[in-house]
């Protein structure tokens, strides 16, 4: 009698036990991607379908699974539409289905990565989204110019839906630091990444955009005012001017003291490194998240801000290098919304 009851207790815990497991166990998410024409859509899928970079990190992003992808994603952009033939085979080989709409990656998938490297796709192609009321991350940049950037926000929050979107340098364990307080409020910051152009697209938002959302990733919101020239080296500069006396610059890297991406900040407190690249997974850490009900970690009006900055770094080059205001640009571009209506 007594070896019956261990064995019937033994057996209750273990059942136990094992509910318990199934009950921390992350629900299963189906992601779906659209736009195949940026490494990023591969980065992700990787990560997500065998596993991150980090054994440490496996379990921030357990349970997600990419398993369909739309390919469309620039129509005329060559350094994007070359691209797409590969990377569907690389996702294909990782277990992802190929659809041939947005409509019929909707139905079978629970949230949406938004990849096409093409910023001025995303207003059209996010609106099916927002209407199935999925939540979805849209990769940089937001858009093509500062006008679509506000039509884009203005939608998702007219539609509820949780959406960001964000450079991986914005998760630099660094960056990340100084944000959360590290150095004290950032009095000044300088940070640094390639900028090369694309004609169809405001100057920075096709790739300084890393550079400077590090840069408002540690200045915060507030940005008052844009000048940009030329460095000594024939290269970007962005000078932005923060209330108090507070100062942010971009500039484009080099091949000689400012590889790559980088940067440095001065707080109250002291003095750090920010701006470095850690790869992408610690921005889908945030992405995955969002995907299970945590709060979006980017607020609009901070995206707003950022791309605002860039759109005052254009307007000054127009100008010769003038002062010009960020809410001159988002006041412009609002009219301009408002005029298409």
């Amino acid at each position: 009698m007594k070896s019956i009851l261990c064995l019937l207790t033994s057996t209750l815990v273990a059942c136990a036990s094992f509910e318990t497991a199934l009950a921390q166990e992350p629900k299963p998410i189906r992601a779906g991607i659209i736009g195949l024409d940026t490494s990023h859509a591969i980065a992700f899928t990787k990560a997500l379908n065998k596993g991150p970079s980090k054994p440490e990190d496996k379990e921030k992003v357990a349970g997600i699974v990419v398993t369909a992808a739309y390919p469309q994603g620039s129509r005329d952009i060559v350094s994007s539409t070359e691209r797409v033939p590969g990377y569907i085979e690389q996702v294909k080989s990782l277990g992802v289905e190929i659809v041939d709409s947005i409509e019929s990656l909707l139905q079978r998938v629970d949230v949406v990565f938004l990849e096409s490297n093409d910023g001025r796709v995303h207003f059209e192609q996010l609106g099916p989204v927002l209407a199935a009321r999925k939540p979805v991350f849209i990769d940089k940049p937001i858009a093509g110019n500062l006008a679509d950037t506000i039509r884009i926000l203005d939608a998702v929050k007219k539609a509820n839906v949780p959406c960001f979107c964000s450079s991986s340098l914005r998760y630099g364990k660094s960056t990340q630091a100084v944000r959360n307080g590290s150095i004290g409020q950032v009095k000044s910051a300088e940070t640094f990444s390639p900028a090369s152009l694309e004609p169809t697209h405001v100057d920075l938002y096709w790739y300084g955009v890393h550079g400077c959302e590090a840069l408002f990733a540690v200045m915060g919101t507030g940005c008052v005012s844009v000048k940009r020239g030329l460095t000594a080296d024939g290269k970007i500069e962005v000078i932005g001017t923060w209330p108090n006396g507070r100062t942010g610059i971009f500039r484009e890297s080099n091949t000689t003291d400012r590889k790559g991406y980088g940067g440095h900040a001065v707080g109250e407190n002291g003095a750090s490194d920010v701006g470095s690249y850690d790869g992408y997974d610690v921005l889908l850490i945030e992405i995955v998240k969002m995907f299970r009900g945590n709060a979006v970690p980017v607020s609009a009006d901070e995206t707003i801000e950022l791309y605002a900055f860039m759109e005052a770094a254009d307007e000054s080059k127009r100008r010769g290098g003038v002062e010009v205001t960020l809410k001159e640009v988002i006041e412009k571009a609002r009219a301009t919304i408002a005029s298409t209506k």
